[in-house]
């Protein structure tokens, strides 16, 4: 059996398996450890093989059913093997289109509609481009759906609800969640459950026919009715934790895109989509229906998600024009018309036929599993010893009866009450387990962690996956990006360089500004929507696009008309590797134009001339690139984002044609200079104290920046990330270039010591997060673009943005911050600090009762053959400590005191020293206080006079009173493990109050009027006083403990190195 107080699956040190470097895999002490991320099946089926489980319905139900999952891969498998069937009859149809072709027979209206809903089907799924031709293409498909193509559908309610009735909406059938008797269902297959309820009914049976209806049914009837109230309290408890999962995973499911409808750019939910929508599509979209290209410039998909190859397909409009739903966007851009939506899509018909289920087990949850098994085998044995003696006792006459005479004589005892009686010793035997094996003790983890998602998304944070919301507790850095999280991405042009000088929008030539009007209408992923009734324009696309589009309207731009009067040939899509994006234009007199836009220095060093004051060419001197350097250095170093914007002219008989146009590679040489602007994009306010907090918390935060590293060291300086000009030096500042080009150690032995890296590309930061990784940190990462996906999959915490951010960015990460906001980041942490904290609370309180339980039993057992908290008692101390003590305990929001803490290194133990300290202060008090009441407690009671069976019975209810009282009070003990004050905050948790008064009052009502029920009698005041003052006492005794100093290792490091020790003589090294 493996010590569930061994190290965490954090830090990476030896043989860690996330670091890639295995000593040891195998080893015992990995059974119930495993990856954050990525663990293997194997892993998985290790720990469950290994846990001590009573009710596998209810402890597997929140991990990763390995059934399901084959079972969902298979139908993943049968319908990609469709969708390759499909291509291959397609190419085979084209292959034989030469050779005559068959009528396609005409499209037939449906209501408003000139083609419908089944053909549109047929000719997408059989991907049928001789159908679409003679449906006059994109054009002609758009005209039978009533959409323009270039302004899309109008958009009124009565258009959508038309569309949506005959070509269907954008979802599929769900399988439907669990409801509460599947749960009620579940929570009766615990084994110890089932025991007792035969004990009951046996014990239910018997009484009636010994002593009547009347008197008999009491003892069965009471155990039966705990039975079910344990049954039904889980069962709600369990239930309304799964309503938690299925709302998060509606929200996580709820993709929002834009689409043009009535000229503009808006934005609406995937599943409001309808037939004849009109989509912009850029580089990490999902294709959120299938659909056919209008056009598009170097449009690529990435189709795995459907065909399970992960080749990248390029897409024509002529050619191959056919989208599928749930492909993503590898590159380029374009414009699609949606032909099919919901289950009318091989993705909708996927979706709708597997289960989709996010049940994962974390790294905690397994642990617990550990200590569960641990404690229940403890429990086991205990309870066994338990029954053994008590039978032992019973059976040779030891055991008395209320009359102090032995309660079995041999011959004279009647077999009915020989049954009657061993049925009470098994009950009571069962029950000890019940109490003994913390059944709910990895069900707090989903308790606290349901509690903890649905809060966070009150803080802006999406969790996908459970384990991140740990994991973030340990996380010692974070690699953050700079646009939009740390800053406010509210962009807007302040400077600018053009005609060889510094100059505003007012004071260019006309050659300027008409070249840069052209440059910026055509190369641009964004646009502008003029209101027909006059007002604000509106602008659409990412916030440096908008900010550019501004300063182009301010120039006198008419962005409709700067687009007609030249056509696009051919486009290269901005690339954060290449930092700049092209686009070639032919204009109405037949000029052919190459027009840049990117990152300032690196286009400036493409420009071997720029536009003059007076609109002429003139050649790029040192002098001048200098004074542009300068002029681009002195913008950044006041926090401006720099752009530059140049153009080419190119002979129009060069220009590609065909198939070669779609592959031209665009040239950058001899670039003529426009203008070289500066983008201010203010700091998030507060993000200083943001960043100050982490770095108080012991997490450092490093800016990752594909800005110049002179804007990324000003904000780098007002956020506090950098402190002092001292700082932004190297290796503290880095540029990207630079990092890459060292070796894996040359990295490693710099990598903890940068704090900012300009000008990195999306794979500097996974070299980063690799290095760091290597280094043992544990690394959060914050991600908005394609490229980003990597590292946010490297990882151990990867963090979307869930305003910026692609789907494929947001796909590879673990939590979506809604707002893009470092704050949100930060609060982040504090729950995943309050997640471990919580469990630990829970933890401690929980073997507080296990202990002081078992031993008053035991004890009791061993010395006087009887023990003072019968089934019933301890079945309602059961439901006290497991599903109402989680409730009480795993749900206590973050305070700030958490993030006064270093980070939670998850190699250390879940039961740290001061954990051990608090929690045998309190065993040994209880179990002290409640053994002398049990031997010694009619004595000092006073009860001497009253009759002896009154008088036990008295004794009994006060042990289990006090017992109950203890448990309730030492609940705020367990709130504030390490802190002296443990009421503060307590009045803020409603919960935590509402149920300490519940257990109260129950408490109470089970005392004074349930007295046959539970074999309680009614206590005077003097009695109930007696008890509250021996529940008090822990509050007192918890002060003082506080002030026991505990040694910083680990009582689980040491005795590590007893085994170790011990290992090493058996193996015969000898000493060192």
């Amino acid at each position: 059996m493996s010590s569930p107080f061994k190290p965490s699956p954090g830090r990476r040190h030896g043989g860690d398996l996330e670091s890639g470097r295995i000593e040891n895999a195998d080893s015992d002490s990995d059974t119930f450890s495993i990856p954050a991320k990525n663990a293997s099946v194997e892993r998985l089926q290790q720990w469950r093989k290994a846990a001590l489980v009573l009710n596998a319905s209810r402890r597997f139900r929140y991990t990763l059913d390995l059934k399901k999952e084959q079972e969902a891969q298979e139908m993943r498998k049968k319908i990609r093997t469709h969708a390759h069937a499909l291509l291959a009859a397609n190419r085979f149809i084209d292959m034989g289109r030469d050779q005559g072709e068959k009528p396609i027979a005409s499209a037939t209206p449906a209501g408003d509609f000139g083609i419908g809903p089944e053909q549109l089907v047929l000719m997408s799924k059989d991907h049928n481009i001789g159908s679409l031709q003679q449906y006059g293409g994109a054009q002609g498909l758009a005209d039978l759906l009533k959409t323009n193509t270039e302004k899309g559908i109008s958009g009124d309610d009565e258009d959508l609800l038309n569309r949506k009735n005959i070509y269907g909406s954008n979802t599929y059938p769900r399988k439907k969640g669990k409801g509460f008797l599947r749960f009620l269902w579940d929570a009766c297959h615990d084994l110890t459950l089932i025991i007792l309820m035969v004990a009951a009914v046996a014990s239910l049976a018997l009484g009636i026919k010994t002593e009547g209806i009347k008197e008999g049914w009491y003892d069965g009837g009471s155990i039966a009715f705990a039975v079910i109230l344990v049954i039904v309290v889980t069962a709600v408890s369990d239930y309304k934790q799964s309503l938690q999962f299925q709302n998060l995973n509606d929200e996580k499911r709820n993709i929002h895109l834009e689409v043009i409808r009535g000229g503009r750019r808006v934005e609406v939910s995937i599943y409001d989509l309808v037939v004849g929508d009109v989509i912009p599509l850029n580089i990490g979209n999902q294709v959120p229906a299938d659909g056919v290209l209008i056009a598009g410039h170097s449009l690529a998909l990435d189709e795995s998600s459907m065909t399970g190859e992960s080749k990248i397909v390029n897409k024509d409009a002529n050619k191959d024009p056919f989208l599928m739903s749930g492909c993503k966007v590898a590159d380029g851009n374009g414009v699609m018309l949606v032909t099919g939506v919901g289950v009318n899509t091989e993705w909708g018909l996927l979706m709708a036929s597997i289960s989709e289920d996010n049940d994962e087990e974390t790294p905690l949850q397994v642990r617990l599993n550990g200590v569960a098994t641990f404690i229940g085998s403890i429990g086991l044995f205990v309870a066994a010893c338990v029954l053994v003696i008590l039978l032992v006792r019973y059976f040779t006459g030891h055991t008395e009866d209320v009359g102090g005479g032995p309660q079995f004589v041999k011959g004279k005892t009647k077999i009915g009450h020989v049954v009657d009686d061993v049925i009470k010793v098994v009950t009571v035997a069962v029950t000890i387990v019940v109490v003994a094996v913390p059944e709910g003790l990895p069900l707090a983890v989903t308790l606290t962690l349901a509690y903890s998602m649905r809060k966070m998304m009150a803080d802006k944070a999406l969790v996908r996956r459970l384990s991140a919301c740990e994991t973030m507790g340990s996380a010692t850095t974070i690699c953050s990006d700079k646009t939009g999280t740390l800053t406010l991405n509210q962009m807007t042009v302040v400077e600018s360089y053009a005609g060889g000088k510094k100059t505003d929008s007012q004071q260019l030539p006309a050659t300027i500004t008409s070249l840069c009007v052209e440059g910026i209408a055509q190369n641009t992923t964004g646009s502008i929507y003029v209101p027909e009734g006059g007002g604000d324009l509106e602008f659409s696309g990412s916030p440096t696009e908008k900010a550019i589009l501004g300063w182009g309207v301010k120039l006198g731009m008419n962005f409709e008309t700067a687009r007609s009067q030249s056509s696009i040939l051919h486009a290269f899509p901005f690339s954060s590797e290449k930092k700049r994006g092209g686009v070639a234009v032919k204009t109405a007199d037949g000029e052919v134009r190459i027009h840049w836009k990117g990152a300032s220095e690196i286009v400036l060093a493409c420009c071997r001339s720029y536009i003059d004051e007076d609109g002429n060419v003139a050649p790029m001197t040192e002098e001048k690139e200098q004074y542009f350097k300068n002029g681009i250095e002195e913008m950044a170093g006041r926090t401006l984002r720099c752009v530059a914007l140049a153009f080419r002219t190119y002979e129009p008989e060069k220009v590609p044609t065909g198939e070669e146009l779609s592959n031209w590679v665009l040239p950058e040489d001899g670039l003529i200079l426009l203008a070289i602007v500066g983008i201010k994009d203010p700091c998030r306010p507060g993000v200083r104290d943001s960043v100050q907090l982490c770095q108080n918390a012991g997490v450092k935060v490093r800016m990752v920046t594909g800005d110049n590293v002179q804007t990324a060291r000003a904000i780098a300086l007002e956020c506090g990330i950098l402190t002092s000009d001292a700082d932004a030096s190297e290796p503290n500042l880095i540029e990207g270039k630079s990092f890459r080009a060292l070796t894996d150690g040359g990295r490693d032995k710099i990598s903890e010591r940068i704090s900012v890296m300009g000008r990195s590309s999306p794979n500097d930061k996974l070299l980063l997060v690799q290095s760091l990784r290597r280094r043992g940190h544990v690394v959060a990462v914050t991600g908005d673009g394609t490229n980003d996906a990597p590292a946010l999959h490297e990882a151990d915490i990867g963090l979307a943005m869930g305003i910026a951010g692609t789907e494929v960015a947001k796909e590879s990460s673990d939590i979506i911050i809604l707002d893009d906001n470092f704050a949100s980041v930060v609060k982040v942490v504090r729950w995943g600090r309050s997640v471990y904290a919580n469990i630990q609370k829970f933890i401690q309180f929980q073997l507080t009762v296990n202990v002081a339980a078992l031993i008053i039993n035991v004890v009791a057992a061993i010395s006087s053959g009887d023990v003072p908290l019968t089934a019933v008692q301890l079945l309602w101390v059961n439901l006290i400590m497991d599903t109402l003590g989680a409730l009480a305990l795993a749900t206590e929001p973050p305070t700030d005191h958490l993030m006064g803490r270093p980070p939670v290194g998850r190699k250390e133990p879940l039961i740290t020293n001061i954990m051990w300290r608090n929690l045998l202060i309190q065993a040994i008090y209880q179990v002290s206080v409640l053994l002398v009441l049990n031997f010694r407690g009619i004595s000092i009671l006073g009860l001497q006079h009253e009759v002896p069976a009154h008088a036990t019975r008295v004794k009994n209810t006060i042990i289990f009173n006090a017992f109950v009282l203890c448990q309730a009070f030492n609940e705020f003990n367990a709130r504030k493990p390490d802190e002296k004050n443990i009421f503060k905050g307590v009045i803020k948790n409603r919960l935590f109050m509402g149920i300490i008064v519940i257990t109260l009052v129950l408490q109470v009502i089970i005392v004074e009027f349930l007295g046959k029920f539970a074999s309680t009698t009614k206590l005077n005041w003097k009695q109930w006083l007696i008890c509250v003052a021996i529940g008090v006492i822990s509050w007192p005794l918890a002060l003082v403990g506080k002030f026991i100093p505990v040694p910083k290792t680990p009582l689980s490091s040491k005795l590590s190195v007893l085994k170790f020790w011990g290992k090493r003589k058996s193996s015969g090294e000898g000493s060192l």
